[in-house]
């Protein structure tokens, strides 16, 4: 069985064509569903019940809470982490299920960013795929592991409010290998759309330079906790 789980905070014009997508995925899999709702005001959680996942509410406002909280209630062999504005196809489902079942410790996908976004900003993106992919990490808004490594490894760090995920692929590493999926998924380029090059690139270097400190305080990290949304689904 596979448990895909999906953290959110107001994403409910993103949601639905996630869930539609995972759905897709699936195929005729035995599957569930989980839809982490994380302190959203808007339909989230209304969405989530009315397509038939399983819903779980929590008030962290927390990225690695909420994909913990997610797996603490699933109840499959296979955990796929999926992002609430980021799509997957079958291709990453077959993908992820071969890789672990060949004895991968987890894994992870290449990244294309839907809708249109500035120049500048697709021209950083591919240069920081080509190296945070060539370290073989995996990325935040797709990530797979089976339930037994993933309590082996005690989950995503509730310390850390960002780049959880590379400790996430780091400890997964520990295991075994790593298996970074070419068949791309596709994700919202909101931010991109939403902030200028300086702004990100300051809370960019911020965080680079800040290392761990600044990783695990929510209060330098505006633009990924801010909760700005644009007023509909243009991923795909």
């Amino acid at each position: 069985m596979v448990s895909f789980i999906v953290p959110a905070y107001n994403e409910e014009f993103e949601l639905p064509q996630t869930l539609e997508a995972i759905r897709g995925a699936a195929q005729d899999r035995q599957c569930e569903i989980i839809v982490v709702d994380d302190a959203s005001t808007d339909r989230t959680a209304a969405i989530a019940r009315e397509v038939g996942a399983k819903l779980v509410s929590i008030s962290r406002r927390q990225i690695a809470a909420a994909r913990n909280a997610g797996a603490r209630v699933a109840v499959g062999d296979f955990l796929f982490f999926v992002d609430a504005d980021t799509r997957i196809n079958g291709k990453h489902v077959t993908g992820g299920i071969a890789a672990l079942e060949a004895g991968r410790s987890g894994g992870s996908a290449r990244v294309i960013v839907g809708g249109t976004i500035p120049l500048w900003s697709r021209l950083c993106l591919k240069a920081f795929c080509a190296i945070y992919f060539g370290f073989n990490l995996g990325a935040g808004a797709f990530l797979f592991t089976t339930k037994r490594n993933f309590d082996s490894i005690g989950g995503f760090d509730e310390g850390l409010f960002v780049g959880e995920e590379i400790y996430f692929s780091l400890a997964l590493r520990k295991l075994g290998r790593f298996r970074i999926l070419s068949e791309p998924i596709v994700t919202s380029g909101r931010k991109l759309r939403m902030y200028s090059a300086r702004e990100i690139l300051t809370h960019s270097l911020r965080v680079l330079l800040g290392g761990p400190s600044v990783a695990r305080s929510r209060d330098r990290l505006d633009i990924w906790y801010d909760g700005k949304r644009e007023t509909g689904s243009t991923t795909i």
